[in-house]
């Protein structure tokens, strides 16, 4: 393991950091930089570090929502279970929450755990990325054309007001992303938010909340399914990916909550598409897929 290989396990987890929370995918990033940039390690556990080094970014949520995610306390506690006794510690409104952004899980996570690894062998690659990419970013402009020219405006707010209709629609839309690398999970779940007319914002923070859960199940599932040994310099590479994805989500989700104040995400389908554009022309000369 040399000094070479850490420097490109923290290009990956930067990128991470960036790609995870703007709707461009993460997932696709990841398949287009091992094109050009290779950590000398095995298959498996590149395969592994891929998913783990998610945990830094969902740390990130974590610690810029904790209020929003913890469903105990008598602080700022709106809907108590009961005025006395234990009850007053539960935050019943944080706990309807979860209990949606569980259902929001139940179809990628059935698909996940029956077909995980047969849709790393037949389309994680780069034609399938760059597919999905130019896919997704015409849906994002025709769905945020459609908004614009009906002037429709969101009848959804607020986390709270989210059903578990959307909750599972929602999912149905996460499970798209979880089929074709390179649609990304933020953006799937966005686009068909905004769909359902729930507002952009609400739409990415949910969409923060239920990276919570879908994170911690895959990088789980991948470990549990990982059969190798662990280096020292193998363990060093995670946490260079996991800390380095941390620090850039904190600044990233930041940002894009400020920028969706006054934007619509228009710029992310042009990016989507410029770059599916051109890996199929790095594709067809050759430059990738080798």
């Amino acid at each position: 393991m040399g000094f070479l290989d850490y420097l490109i396990a923290l290009i990956f987890g930067i990128v991470e950091g960036i790609t995870e929370w703007i709707p461009i995918s993460s997932t696709g990033h990841m398949i287009l930089l091992n094109e050009f940039l290779k950590i000398n390690v095995s298959e498996d556990f590149f395969n592994l570090y891929l998913v783990v080094i998610q945990l830094g970014a969902i740390c990130a949520v974590i610690l810029l929502y904790w209020h929003d995610l913890w469903p105990f306390g008598t602080k700022d506690n709106k809907h108590p279970l009961s005025k006395e006794g234990f009850g007053r510690y539960i935050k019943t409104d944080i706990f309807q929450m979860w209990f949606k952004i569980l259902v929001a899980c139940i179809p990628a996570a059935v698909v996940g755990v029956m077909f995980d690894d047969w849709l790393d062998e037949h389309l994680y690659n780069y034609t399938v990325v760059a597919i999905s990419l130019i896919v997704f970013g015409i849906i994002f402009l025709v769905t945020e054309k459609v908004l614009e020219v009906k002037e429709i405006e969101p009848k959804v707010t607020k986390i709270g007001q989210i059903t578990y209709k959307h909750a599972l629609l929602i999912g149905l839309f996460q499970l798209i992303a979880a089929i074709f690398p390179g649609t990304s999970r933020s953006g799937t779940t966005i686009v068909g938010s905004l769909m359902m007319g729930i507002s952009r914002r609400c739409a990415a923070k949910f969409t923060f909340f239920l990276a919570v859960p879908v994170m911690l199940g895959a990088s789980l599932l991948k470990i549990l399914k990982f059969k190798g040994d662990v280096s020292g310099g193998e363990i060093v590479l995670l946490l260079i990916g996991m800390v380095s994805s941390f620090f850039v989500s904190l600044f990233v989700i930041k940002a894009l909550m400020g920028y969706i104040r006054k934007h619509n995400f228009n710029v992310f389908a042009w990016y989507r598409i410029a770059l599916g554009a051109l890996v199929l022309i790095f594709g067809l000369t050759g430059l990738i897929g080798k």
